[in-house]
């Protein structure tokens, strides 16, 4: 597969993952303040950093103590560049340990809310002071500075919160601007990325278009390009993209691949009609994909099973329209991101996503990916300015392999009937509720697990469903939504009231870590 194209026509800024789970959310962040930036391994190699060419280095934070053997380090490479440098957590105490400061175990560990109060004045609080309210997560701190650092803050248990060589132009913060609990936190990002590094604040979704449409254009040349296309907004946006470039060269194929929710090819099919260009072609695969999946429970597995057979779809598909050169798919940063491809090789693989490792080695495609680089709230931005209507933008994330990932255990017809007929109850309440732009994501599971109840003075022993709704941002953190009691009583009893085979309704209040959004 041939590595995503860069937008280094845009000033850039390069996050270096330490293996912190707040990794992408640093380099979202950073989109947020218009600056295109990237996630690279800490690692990177000075050819790396040379393709990316950043006006700026972003160092993240990181579960390892920097005294530890192995830990990781700071290259040569980094400093090397003669750029701005912030370091965050982990990061600040690398750069601290690197440059001649020490680093030593703290007695009490700082987690969750703190104020800092800043000393002087710096550029990178620029119009933040004299107090911030931040939020902390560490161990260590940091015990004397390198020749040339100066305090820039301190809390209640950080006599050295932030610190700063304003002559070479680096910095450390010991809290997380990144997450939501450091309210200034993006201004925080901003004084460093526009205002430190100089980077001009053009990334914005109508210079990915233009940027987008030229590299289709130069790559794709005369060739054909066929456009697996879901309903959901990843897919949506690449239809549209490459119909604005491609016209009838674009041949968008939607698959009903038997693990939909209730009515939705019907739904997306007329709404493919109305907005998306090109050739459209509905294959109904529904038997194929549920053979594929015959006696399967574990979840990559599916996950596999459904990547590859998607391809087979879309090359059978493709013997019938003659010559088609690409793949198009709708893969956007943190898919990649969380099958844990060599571009973050510090972070775990949390899961296989099917259009990421699901995907068989050899396909008779070559794939083209134009949202790859792009985050959920990004891609969605992208739609709107591409002219997408709010319902199909705004759509509530579905996973690729469908109600897969959300039957535990074996996929059979008779559960999927009982799981949709459970979901779109779901969603008909938390419509008439007018939630719908609130939560980020909801659901049913149909779990594995069987239950005793009573029903019509009756001993019953049935399912187990489990109801999941979590507010988010941007699907790389999550919270469970707190839906109203009442709400809440209401799909619990018309789903054990309509729905044959369960009997049990459970509401899921796991937040994201530890937990995925999904089960599977």
């Amino acid at each position: 597969m041939k590595e995503p194209a860069r937008f280094t026509k845009h000033a850039t800024i390069a996050v270096m993952d330490y293996g912190s789970q707040y990794s992408q959310l640093i380099a979202r962040r950073v989109r947020e303040c218009h600056v295109y930036c990237e996630l690279l391994p800490w690692d990177a190699t000075a050819e790396q950093l040379e393709r990316l060419n950043p006006r700026g280095i972003i160092l993240s934070g990181g579960p390892n103590s920097v005294y530890e053997p192995g830990a990781p380090t700071l290259t040569p490479q980094l400093l090397a560049r003669d750029v701005p440098i912030l370091g965050i957590c982990y990061g600040m105490q690398l750069l601290n340990q690197h440059l001649g400061g020490e680093v030593a175990h703290s007695d009490s560990r700082e987690y969750g809310p703190a104020t800092i109060t800043l000393v002087g004045e710096s550029p990178l609080f620029a119009g933040l002071g004299p107090t911030l309210d931040v939020w902390m997560s560490h161990g260590d701190r940091l015990e004397s500075l390198p020749a040339g650092f100066a305090v820039l803050a301190h809390s209640a248990n950080s006599p050295i919160a932030a610190m700063a060589d304003e002559g070479r132009r680096l910095y450390g913060i010991q809290f997380h601007p990144e997450v939501v609990h450091t309210p200034r936190g993006l201004d925080l990002l901003r004084n460093f990325c526009v205002g430190i590094c100089g980077c001009p604040p053009d990334w914005t979704p109508g210079s990915f278009i233009a940027e987008s449409e030229a590299a289709i254009r130069a790559r794709v040349g005369t060739g054909r390009v066929l456009c697996a296309i879901s309903g959901g907004v990843d897919s949506s946006v690449v239809a549209r993209l490459l119909s604005r470039v491609l016209g009838d060269r674009l041949v968008t194929v939607f698959v009903n691949n038997g693990l939909l929710r209730e009515g939705e090819a019907e739904e997306s099919l007329a709404r493919f009609k109305q907005y998306l260009g090109g050739q459209l072609v509905y294959v109904d695969a529904t038997e194929r994909f549920l053979n594929a999946l015959k006696g399967v429970s574990d979840p990559e597995r599916k996950r596999r099973i459904i990547g590859r057979e998607f391809i087979r779809v879309f090359e059978d598909e493709s013997a019938k329209l003659g010559k088609i050169d690409f793949l198009a798919q709708g893969t956007l940063y943190p898919d990649v991101i969380e099958s844990a491809t060599p571009a973050t090789k510090s972070a775990a693989r949390i899961k296989t996503h099917h259009n990421v490792g699901g995907l068989p080695r050899h396909m008779q495609f070559e794939l083209i990916e134009p949202l790859r680089l792009l985050f959920k709230d990004e891609a969605r931005q992208v739609g709107l300015a591409l002219g997408l209507p709010p319902e199909m933008v705004f759509r509530a994330p579905f996973p690729g392999p469908g109600l897969a990932v959300r039957v535990i255990g074996p996929v059979t017809a008779e559960r999927l009937a009982t799981l949709r007929a459970a979901d779109a109850i779901l969603r008909a309440e938390i419509a008439a509720s007018g939630l719908e732009r609130e939560i980020w994501q909801y659901f049913v599971v149909l779990t594995p697990v069987r239950t005793v109840g009573v029903m019509g003075d009756g001993r019953t022993y049935a399912d187990m469903a489990a109801v999941r709704a979590v507010t988010s941002e941007d699907a790389m953190t999550a919270d469970w939504a707190r839906l109203p009691y009442d709400l809440l009583a209401r799909i619990s009893n018309r789903i054990v009231n309509e729905v044959a085979g369960i009997n049990r309704v459970v509401y899921d209040i796991s937040s994201k870590p530890p937990a995925t959004i999904e089960w599977e």
